[in-house]
C-alpha cells in the first residue's frame, strides 16, 4: 500500500485516515495502534516541514508493508536529507525546555525498530503485531 500527499501540514489528517483504515486492514493490534499513529504522523509532519521545507510541489510517500509478525511504515520526502546521529537529547537539562526537537526521540522510542536511509530522507519503522 502507498500513498502520495503533497507537502502541506494539513494532510498530516489525511495520513491518520490512512492509518486507520490500514489498522483495520491489516489488523494493526490495539495495544500498538497509538505508537503506530504517533510515530507515522510525527514522521510525516517531519518530512513536510523539514524535508520539503512545505513547498507543496514536493510529495511525502508513506508505504505500507506487512508479513505475519510485523507491519512497516516507511515514510520518504524530497529533501536534502539529515544527520539523524547529532541531533540534541530532548531529555537533557538544556534541552527539556524546548517545544521542538522531540519526534525523532519519540518515532525511536515508540518503533520497534527505526533505520534512517538515503541520508535521513528515508524513516523505517517496524512495528511488532
Amino acid at each position: 500500500m502507498i500513498v502520495k500527499i503533497p507537502s502541506i501540514r494539513e494532510n498530516v489528517s489525511i495520513v491518520e485516515s490512512f492509518i486507520e483504515n490500514a489498522g483495520d486492514k491489516v489488523k494493526i493490534k490495539e495495544s500498538i495502534y497509538g505508537n503506530v499513529l504517533v510515530s507515522v504522523t510525527e514522521a510525516v509532519n517531519n518530512a513536510i516541514v523539514h524535508g520539503n521545507k512545505e513547498d507543496k510541489e514536493k510529495k511525502v510517500k508513506i508505504k505500507l508493508l506487512k508479513n505475519k509478525k510485523s507491519v512497516r511504515f516507511v515514510i520518504e520526502d524530497e529533501g536534502v536529507g539529515f544527520d539523524y546521529d547529532s541531533l540534541p537529547d530532548p531529555t537533557s537539562p538544556e534541552n527539556l525546555d524546548k517545544v521542538k526537537g522531540r519526534g525523532i526521540f519519540l518515532i525511536k522510542n515508540l518503533a520497534d525498530k527505526t533505520k534512517f536511509k538515503e541520508g535521513g530522507r528515508v524513516v523505517d519503522m517496524l512495528f511488532k503485531l
